[in-house]
């Protein structure tokens, strides 16, 4: 007589490979697995962080026409390129005057203008555009005599079209030096340095309804007793806090009424500073960098960080950036003599 019943064995063996009981690993067979799968979400990782690095797409020298080309700013405007820049005989010493050049492509560039002030030195010209549509310049104005620096004090123009510019107009007290303007909400912002020399200098944060007439809201007062604030970016975040990059080693942050500022002090040093938000949030930030050789760098930046990542065709005199995104391409104007005579560039950097 047979028994339905099968033997405990055998019932434990089909309990095992019972689908509705799913089939176990080995514990060694279950780690290799989980390495494989880690493995796998890091290579992932890995090719999504190298897609976004920054590329360079070209490189090109628009202008060399002047002895000594330098300290570059760039913008669109009527969709069009302008670029401007100084033109003089040397990095300083000597009078300098304005340049800005057009360009329907980035690729063909004509002169569109070329301003100047007798016995003045322009320098580090700087474009925005007004809340009513103009083009406003901001530059360094010095005074020399003979090759000695005396005095110095920021200088405006503005212009309708970027070809006739209003003669430069003169603002604040000697010894100014606006050297940016950031457009917000119908307010130009920009901080004065104080100060020739490295230390001691002294920032001051100014806004301006029309650019002409300046209201001082705070100075920047740096840790440590430290006095060496100097060329300074500022940049509106979505929610209203403002960043600084100032030279040459700091950032700032503050929030509304931008009277309070917290700040970090950089390893690397920075000349010429400027950054830019992408449109994912991100910002970047581009300078001269010092080492056995001064170069031009474009540097993933956050608000307490800074690191260079790509290193531009340049060398000796050189930086002074000017950074547009157009076209998914950040467009950067630069100057540099790694080619031996000072020129203008125009680089196009893919992420």
């Amino acid at each position: 007589m047979h028994s339905s019943k099968a033997p405990a064995h055998h019932a434990a063996q089909n309990k095992r490979n019972s689908p509705q009981q799913g089939i176990r690993l080995p514990a060694f067979a279950a780690i290799r697995v989980a390495r494989q799968t880690l493995v796998l979400v890091l290579i992932a990782l890995t090719s999504a962080a190298l897609a976004s690095e920054p590329e360079i797409v070209s490189v090109k020298k628009i202008w060399d026409r002047g002895p000594h080309n330098a300290f570059t700013d760039l913008i669109r405007f009527q969709d069009r390129w302008w670029c401007t820049f100084r033109e003089a005989e040397g990095h300083g010493g000597s009078i300098g005057k304005v340049r800005v050049i057009v360009s329907d492509d980035g690729d063909q560039w004509q002169s569109a203008a070329l301003i100047e002030q007798d016995g003045i030195d322009l320098r580090d010209p700087k474009l925005s555009i007004t809340p009513d549509g103009r083009l406003m310049l901001i530059m360094g104005g010095s005074v020399y005599e003979g090759a000695t620096y005396r005095t110095r004090a920021p200088r405006v123009a503005f212009s309708v079209d970027g070809r006739q510019w209003a003669d430069p107009r003169k603002l604040l007290a000697e010894d100014h030096w606006l050297w940016r303007v950031t457009w917000h909400k119908d307010w130009a912002w920009s901080v004065s340095k104080m100060g020739e020399g490295a230390n001691p200098r002294r920032g001051m944060l100014y806004r301006s309804r029309d650019g002409i007439d300046w209201e001082w809201i705070t100075e920047f007062r740096l840790p440590d007793n430290i006095w060496n604030a100097s060329e300074t970016t500022l940049r509106f975040m979505p929610d209203e806090e403002l960043i600084a990059l100032t030279r040459p080693h700091w950032i700032g942050t503050s929030k509304p009424p931008y009277r309070q500022w917290n700040w970090t002090k950089l390893e690397l040093k920075i000349g010429g500073p400027n950054f830019i938000r992408l449109p994912d949030g991100s910002l970047w930030a581009a300078g001269r960098k010092y080492g056995e050789g001064a170069t031009t760098v474009l540097a993933r930046m956050t608000r307490d960080s800074y690191q260079p990542v790509l290193t531009l065709p340049s060398g000796g005199d050189c930086s002074y950036p000017g950074l547009v995104w157009h076209d998914d391409l950040l467009w950067m104007s630069y100057y540099s003599s790694h080619e031996g005579k000072t020129s203008i560039y125009l680089a196009k950097i893919s992420f």
